[in-house]
């Protein structure tokens, strides 16, 4: 399964304030996760961990929270035409939003679920508790500091990625699901654009 999914790293600083990861950190953590899938000794464990390693790059590319990611359904919330995923509403908080992701990252969906057909639906219903034990082995094995190896750290990286690429405050709000554009809008501003553009004229898919 091809999992590479195109993105700029993080290189400028929007903000000293906001812990992210830095480009080497994230080639470091994608490399622990695909080598853990990739030496899966047996068929079982290869789909097994294929679906962390999923669920990781959703994450990456989307800046989702973790919760978000785990209740999306391969067969009806992603768009496999239109490379969009969607993640549902929050009961009480925010509406549901379209986010788009590379081409890469759905060849990766799709070559999975062809692997593994039955799995279909399914991929990213994993237990939140051993998605992070798993997320936090591999950011040790990848050297990731401590206070920066968790799931969430991956939603600050991909806010400050799209920033620094210039992408307007109201779109990363969208994008991200905040409630009011008050955490981006200090950093930078910005005229209103249409989520479904400015990510890949930004070279960001």
């Amino acid at each position: 399964m091809k999992s590479r999914a195109s993105g700029r790293a993080v290189g400028g600083s929007v903000s000293s304030r906001v812990s992210r990861l830095s480009e080497r950190q994230l080639e470091r953590l994608l490399d622990a996760f695909e080598r853990w899938f990739e030496n899966a000794p047996n068929l079982y464990l290869r789909r097994v961990r294929g679906r962390y390693l999923l669920t990781f790059l959703l994450l990456r590319f989307t800046g989702a929270r973790l919760g978000e990611v785990l209740e999306v359904d391969d067969a009806r919330h992603i768009d496999f035409s239109r490379h969009e995923v969607i993640l549902a509403a929050r009961k009480g908080k925010q509406p549901s939003r379209v986010v788009p992701v590379s081409e890469t990252l759905i060849l990766a969906v799709s070559a999975y679920v062809e692997e593994f057909p039955f799995m279909g639906g399914k991929v990213f219903g994993l237990d939140q508790g051993n998605f992070r034990r798993k997320f936090y082995r591999r950011a040790h094995e990848a050297r990731i500091p401590r206070e920066l190896a968790h799931p969430h750290i991956l939603r600050h990286t991909r806010a400050v990625e799209m920033l620094e690429a210039g992408v307007p405050v109201t779109t990363v709000q969208k994008l991200l699901g905040h409630s009011t554009p008050k955490v981006t809008a200090r950093y930078l501003s910005g005229d209103e654009s249409k989520p479904r553009d400015v990510p890949q004229d930004k070279g960001l898919l």
